[in-house]
């Protein structure tokens, strides 16, 4: 993995350290590139994805392959995203449907208190800057979400949607797919 120009956590003077927080459980494929401030714990990024500063991507989420993930994205537990994704800016993932503080006692939540509820990211799909994806849809392969979209349901593959809710405005020819 690389920081910039930097080393890895594990190699980089500790000057530079200071400002990429990954856990010991993190496991990065070959040559991940990490921009500063960034918050990695218990989670999987594969080979040669790039994560832009201010990402935080959670325990049990995984990366595939040749992604971007752009600046200020929040990639939560229970999120898989495919090989060859573009995340844009300031994307957010939902993995609860009815998010409480507490449970019926009044005590604060706590991890036996809630289930994860997934989300896929196919590959070769784009999540354009400022998207909110809600938990358990699948963004078929190839599709891409407008900037700004709310996702709540299935995105079917090589469509383009957008909006809130985002719908299917059309679908990307064979012309337009990327092999």
């Amino acid at each position: 993995m690389e920081n910039g120009n930097h080393q890895s956590s594990h190699g980089m003077p500790p000057s530079q350290n200071n400002y990429v927080c990954v856990a010991p459980d993190v496991r990065l494929g070959a040559n991940v590139k990490l921009s500063k401030f960034v918050n990695l714990y218990g989670c999987e990024i594969g080979d040669n994805t790039k994560v832009g500063a201010f990402v935080e991507i959670q325990k049990n989420a995984r990366v595939g392959r040749n992604c971007k993930i752009s600046s200020h994205t929040f990639i939560c537990e229970g999120v898989d995203i495919e090989d060859g994704v573009f995340i844009g800016h300031s994307v957010t993932f939902i993995n609860d449907s009815y998010p409480r503080a507490v449970n019926p006692n009044g005590e604060l939540q706590t991890e036996q208190d809630w289930a994860v509820e997934r989300t896929v990211v196919k590959k070769g799909a784009s999540i354009g800057s400022g998207s909110t994806i809600l938990s358990n849809v699948v963004i078929g392969e190839s599709a891409i979400v407008g900037a700004g979209s709310v996702v709540t349901k299935d995105v079917p593959a090589n469509a383009i949607v957008a909006g809130n809710p985002a719908k299917v405005f059309r679908y990307i020819t064979e012309e337009q797919r990327i092999a």
